[in-house]
């Protein structure tokens, strides 16, 4: 057994027994994807959106279950919109193909996107596509990073200086550094090991620039694992450790960061396990990206943050109702799935009784007079819709006719009542069986 083994082992063993006893009750925080299980978060703003690009927990996982990577934009940092899987390890010829699809990140540069994976004891390799939608393509055919420390090759984060110059970062237990070419595909120089880590590194290095301080942020020592960051005055260090942006406590246990700006606020993304402690009291390897708003002092440092607030942060933007909205745009959810087939895209499924979506700040500058929503199903069901909490006022109810079939979609409408003004809104499914009927998108008229 390798040392990076026995630490998963120990990590996991750790998580297990911090488990034990929770009830349902006490978990009340919303990571904000349901659908899925996600870690690892990478976003990137680019142009007025936020890509965030995560590892996935496959649902059956135990322990590290991990094969492919998956996107969701957001433009107003509380409603999430699935956009299925945008690269797996079967898109790295060299690797392994059943598992260690771990914490990757994605930087644009020149119009292009570059997706840096790791691919756990098999190096790191690059990915690139002309859209940050993908599709992403292999152009190396062979690792980028090629150590002979490839189990400690993890979490690598790129980064492009004021000067041009790019660096990809990556690490555990240490921080190791190159300095990428400007077709940010190959590297010149050797591979660094960075002397002057934090004192509480672990792994997940995420480097960033603001307002002339150079920043790695970090998951801290486990366990439990908070997010740690530490400033500099160059690119290569050296690195003072300054504190916490998310400090360790029972609550977090593992975690990765990504940070970033946004419409003029600024946002720490991370994971927890609050959703699976939802349902269980029982360890599995299934986690949640979660995020809050931070706040930086006058002198540059962090704000720290004791745990994601239950809620998460305020809008920065509305949905337009009268536009098609994705039925996969979500802010909050409940017992369903989302899906992705190459002909439909992404949609929602496995939708029981009592099973409901919220979607937040839905801006009526005026009243609807119906609701239109497209959707395929074997048993049929209902859509109660309704304003500002799951038992909130009723706005209107759609029925689900039966379609035929699951691949045979239809549009169903139903009268609404008046409303105006900015509101959450709740689609509350309600009928008989299981898997009553699908999604795809949904529109008032």
């Amino acid at each position: 057994m390798n040392k990076s083994t026995h630490k998963i082992i120990v990590f996991c063993s750790l998580i297990m027994i911090s488990f034990q006893g929770i009830a349902q009750s006490d978990i009340k925080q919303k990571p904000i994807i349901q659908t899925k299980y996600t870690a690892d978060p990478a976003p990137m703003v680019y142009k007025d959106t936020v890509f965030l690009y995560t590892s996935h927990d496959e649902d059956d996982a135990e322990g590290f279950k991990m094969l492919d990577w998956l996107l969701y934009t957001s433009t107003d940092m509380v409603n999430w919109t699935d956009r299925g899987a945008v690269a797996s390890l079967k898109d790295f010829s060299w690797a392994r193909q059943d598992n260690g699809a771990w914490a990757i990140q994605t930087i644009e540069r020149n119009g292009k996107f570059y997706l840096y994976a790791p691919m756990h004891g098999n190096g790191i390799g690059v990915l690139v596509s002309d859209s940050p939608y993908g599709p992403f393509k292999d152009p190396l055919g062979k690792r980028l990073i090629d150590t002979d420390h490839k189990w400690n090759d993890i979490d690598p984060s790129p980064f492009i200086d004021d000067d041009g110059q790019a660096y990809l970062y990556w690490g555990n237990p240490d921080v190791y550094y190159v300095k990428l070419n400007k077709d940010m595909i190959s590297y010149s120089g050797d591979v660094v090991k960075e002397p002057t880590k934090p004192k509480n590194y672990q792994e997940g290095p995420w480097i960033y620039k603001r307002n002339k301080h150079y920043y790695m942020s970090y998951a801290s020592t486990c366990c439990p694992e908070g997010i740690g960051y530490a400033m500099s005055n160059s690119p290569t260090g050296p690195w003072e450790y300054k504190g916490m942006v998310i400090e360790a406590s029972e609550k977090t246990r593992g975690n990765h960061p990504g940070i970033i700006d946004y419409k003029g606020k600024s946002y720490a993304f991370g994971h927890s396990y609050d959703v699976i402690k939802r349902q269980t009291s029982t360890f599995y390897e299934r986690r949640s990206v979660d995020l809050d708003e931070i706040i930086y002092n006058p002198d540059g440092t962090i704000k720290t943050l004791s745990y994601f607030s239950v809620d998460g942060p305020a809008a920065v933007g509305d949905i337009n109702p009268f536009s098609r909205v994705e039925a996969e745009t979500i802010a909050w959810s409940e017992g369903v799935k989302s899906e992705k087939k190459d002909q439909k895209g992404v949609f929602i499924t496995q939708i029981d009784h009592n099973d409901y979506i919220e979607v937040k700040a839905v801006n009526f500058k005026k009243s609807p007079k119906e609701f239109l929503v497209n959707a395929s199903s074997v048993l049929g069901g209902r859509i109660e819709i309704h304003l500002d909490d799951k038992d909130g006022a009723l706005l209107g109810v759609c029925d689900i006719k039966n379609t035929g079939s699951a691949n045979n979609w239809k549009d169903f409408a139903c009268k609404v009542k008046n409303v105006k003004g900015l509101h959450n809104v709740f689609f509350v499914f309600k009928g008989e069986g299981k898997s009553m009927f699908n999604l795809d998108w949904w529109t008032f008229k």
